[in-house]
């Protein structure tokens, strides 16, 4: 008898990578136009010579550099492969079969994969009318069989964020045997003061975990490095089903180097915040509606004629990702490349039935 995968795996959702055309410009993925920071370039190539050993496993030394920014105990902090690799390590670590995890929808794709694969289920709760998590819904949604709430704050792919006030409202309102997950993969580039750091949360609840990644604003997606700042237990579970050296060395190194340049790198995200308000505020005055972002991308909710825009932007080689039948998200580049864009979508115009036009003064 053959080699059967887990029957399962076919309804397995799918993570879809933003498309990469020669000679396109590519607007999908919420990488960063630059690459890292130069000296961070320079110390990745002073440690080459040295990969033939194994990395720390542990990331001793990159957790307590974090201690230094964070104030929380080096206990507290777990590294991963990205952030992603942590949200299966938290489901893996702390789900049993049955178990429920709850999450706004739509938010980032891999919450569904990674619940699924750890035998867990998937609870969905439906955006709010502005595009943002409805935290009352996701209360609501709460039964005996939650352990675990996702919330991305802010969120991906509709860039909308939760404000201090109402987070706080809702941790203190989920049993304390949930654990709320906040992913702050876009932390860097928010400017709304309201928006809180979710590490407050952390210090004052056992039941609260943040998760954060140098794979967008410090450049570093390529090589896959995240963290996560929780309780002890919480640390310690995930350190427990962490796949054995699986953050390598040049990572833990470029993630310490760019916290060291972190200056350089917050005015590069103020660039970055300065283009999308410009993006956003140029999409506007066409007619497009596009909710508030505190990432480094927008959304458009398209519905339908969101393949048909990916498809007219695809022939003036500009890759923008979409979700069909939803919206599309598309992320802030160089001032040149969101220019090339935004004429790109005024044409649109031009080819495509009038777009209905929705004001967000009242949420800003």
């Amino acid at each position: 008898m053959p080699v059967v995968p887990r029957r399962d795996l076919e309804s397995l959702p799918k993570y879809i990578p933003g498309r990469t055309v020669r000679g396109a410009i590519k607007l999908a993925s919420n990488e960063i136009s630059d690459g890292p920071l130069p000296s961070v370039v320079e110390t990745i190539s002073r440690l080459t010579p040295t990969v033939n050993r194994y990395p720390d496993g542990d990331s001793q030394v990159l957790r307590e550099r974090l201690v230094r920014d964070l104030d929380v105990d080096v206990a507290q902090i777990a590294i991963g492969c990205g952030s992603v690799a942590l949200l299966q390590q938290l489901v893996q670590a702390l789900c049993s079969p049955g178990d429920e995890v709850l999450f706004a929808w739509r938010s980032f794709e891999s919450y569904p994969i990674v619940t699924q694969v750890a035998h867990a289920v998937s609870v969905t709760v439906p955006l709010s009318e502005g595009h943002g998590l409805d935290l009352d819904a996701m209360l609501a949604g709460i039964t005996p069989r939650t352990k675990m709430i996702f919330i991305c704050n802010p969120n991906n792919p509709t860039g909308t964020a939760v404000y201090r006030d109402e987070l706080a409202r809702f941790i203190d309102a989920v049993p304390e045997n949930v654990l709320v997950v906040l992913d702050e993969a876009y932390k860097e580039f928010v400017t709304d003061a309201n928006v809180p750091d979710g590490v407050q949360f952390v210090r004052a609840r056992s039941n609260v975990a943040v998760l954060r990644t140098f794979s967008k604003a410090y450049g570093l997606a390529g090589l896959r490095i995240g963290y996560a700042i929780a309780s002890e237990v919480v640390c310690e579970a995930l350190r427990q089903v962490c796949i054995t050296f699986s953050v390598n060395a040049i990572a833990q190194v470029a993630a310490i180097a760019s916290l060291d340049a972190g200056d350089e790198m917050f005015e590069r995200c103020r660039s970055i915040t300065v283009e999308r308000d410009r993006v956003r505020d140029s999409l506007i005055a066409m007619g497009y509606e596009v909710p508030p972002s505190q990432a480094n991308f927008v959304w458009l909710p398209l519905a339908e004629r969101a393949t048909v825009f990916t498809d007219y932007m695809l022939d003036r080689k500009l890759i923008v990702r979409p979700f069909v039948g939803e919206g599309i998200r598309v992320t802030v580049g160089a001032a040149e490349e969101n220019d090339l864009f935004l004429a790109a979508a005024r044409e649109f115009l031009g080819v495509a039935r009038p777009l209905s036009v929705k004001s967000y003064a009242s949420i800003e």
